[in-house]
């Protein structure tokens, strides 16, 4: 599972499946937890990429 910002959600798509071989699901973070930073930046986390 991917934690990341808008600029990086394709590459976290790419990654998850090329680890898993499957399709991921793709959800918005709660705003409750928006404090989050994206895995690949330093960037405002927005999407959670993986099942």
């Amino acid at each position: 599972m991917f934690i990341c910002c808008e600029e990086h959600v394709d590459i976290a798509i790419d990654m998850y499946v090329d680890e898993t071989e499957q399709a991921p699901n793709i959800s918005l973070i709660p705003v409750d937890n928006s404090d989050q930073s994206c895995d690949f930046c330093e960037n405002k986390a927005v999407y959670i990429v993986g099942n």
